[in-house]
């Protein structure tokens, strides 16, 4: 098990645009480092914010060590605690999802506010103060429908993500949405692969014949260059969803955690359907033509979407340890949407349930590789897999700041 001091070396002589190190995929001490670096220290999505129409709404969300209660609250807010009574530490909620007028601990039943507050403590004598029992809060913020907390004492800036999703994903009013349906699956394999696999699709037109109906494989059409670099057709279907009120230009952070852009479909499709027409006949998006292609968005280094002009997917991503990740998929239609008559959720979910599936497997078989002591980091493709490149220079560049900034804090 590695220290993290070998997993900052081994950070800072790594090669570029070159997989990463066995080590960093498999051994538990980078798991760890990536965990309090990174995972404990990042904005994370956690849940579509129509997952919690109604005050007292609430569902448990667990990161590594951490359980983390996200409530709806009388005054509309949705706020996050960690999931733990303030008495003696049991856990308030029990079950993954759940409603009630208050928080109550099930081994003492003391009762908190849905904002946080005790209320009531049962024979604690005169001296005990309330105020100071309340629950310990988890930043939370909402980015244009999208649920995000961040464990760390003091969280990262949080402006210019929100700024951009109330822009880019405005026309797509996910606060009217509902969940239509949801899958979640483990993959045997480092978060690290899930998100390298996510980045390119130098490996669709041999696995994903469903979604190769629809997604192109071009990295000119999606932003997989890294740079930004967009197919002309691409620059034209840009300009004319932004014509009519849909920010669809590539835009990314300083940072490059996070991105969003908008692209065409394949030829006349519609949606990330088997015949490519749409699969909501009542959108959730406001703009007036059904080929307005994908907005795509990430976040690192915990979730993926697609916007399209009928419905949404989005795409939360949770490591378990150094070789699983739970990899969670939402649809969302318009919260009028009516199944049966509206959509039918086969043919809502089958491309990309059919898609999870085979990323799965591709994941898993890259870590049974790597697992090998033959393993030796290859070569990215600079046309194919730009994306990676760029994942991967993220995820290196921003451990070893954390790493570095907290050794230059601890000496001093």
């Amino acid at each position: 098990m590695l220290r993290e001091s070998d997993v900052l070396s081994m950070l800072m002589r790594r090669k570029p645009k070159h997989a990463l190190a066995r080590e960093l995929y498999v051994d538990p001490g980078v798991f760890q480092a990536d965990m309090d670096n990174l995972w404990y220290r990042e904005w994370l999505f956690t849940i579509p914010s129509c997952e919690l129409p109604k005050a007292g709404d609430y569902v448990v969300h667990e990161i590594g060590v951490y359980s983390v209660v996200l409530v709806r609250g009388n005054d509309g807010v949705i706020r996050a605690f960690h999931n733990t009574c303030r008495h003696r530490g049991s856990v308030l909620c029990k079950t993954a999802k759940g409603r009630g007028p208050r928080l109550v601990c099930p081994y003492h039943q003391w009762t908190y506010d849905l904002d946080g507050k005790l209320l009531w403590a049962r024979d604690m004598g005169p001296d005990f103060d309330p105020k100071t029992h309340g629950l310990k809060p988890v930043h939370c913020r909402d980015a244009g429908g999208m649920v995000y907390i961040c464990l760390a004492d003091q969280a990262p800036d949080f402006e210019g993500l929100a700024a951009a999703a109330a822009a880019y994903m405005g026309p797509h009013d996910l606060a009217n949405s509902k969940i239509a349906f949801e899958s979640t699956i483990i993959e045997q394999g480092n978060w690290k692969l899930v998100w390298e696999n996510n980045r390119e699709c130098y490996h669709c037109a041999g696995n994903h014949p469903s979604l190769c109906r629809t997604f192109p494989e071009d990295p000119r059409a999606f932003g997989g260059l890294g740079e930004g670099e967009l197919a002309p057709e691409v620059l034209q279907h840009i300009e004319r969803c932004e014509k009519v009120g849909a920010p669809s230009a590539y835009k990314i952070s300083a940072a490059g955690d996070w991105r969003f852009m908008r692209m065409p479909l394949l030829g006349t499709a519609e949606s990330y359907t088997m015949d490519g027409k749409v699969a909501v006949s009542k959108p959730n998006s406001s703009i007036p033509f059904k080929d307005a292609g994908s907005l795509l968005k990430f976040k690192y280094p915990g979730t993926w979407n697609h916007f399209l002009s009928d419905h949404v997917t989005l795409f939360r991503v949770t490591p378990i340890s150094p070789t699983q990740t739970q990899v969670r998929t939402t649809w969302l239609v318009h919260k009028d949407a009516q199944e049966g008559v509206d959509y039918q959720i086969p043919r809502l979910t089958e491309v990309w349930v059919a898609t999870n599936d085979e990323d799965r497997e591709v994941v898993e078989n890259n870590q049974r590789g790597i697992m090998s002591p033959a393993y030796e980091p290859g070569p990215y493709s600079e046309i194919h897999e730009g994306g990676v490149i760029q994942f991967v220079d993220w995820y290196a560049d921003t451990m070893i700041r954390a790493m570095t900034g907290a050794r230059a804090i601890a000496a001093e």
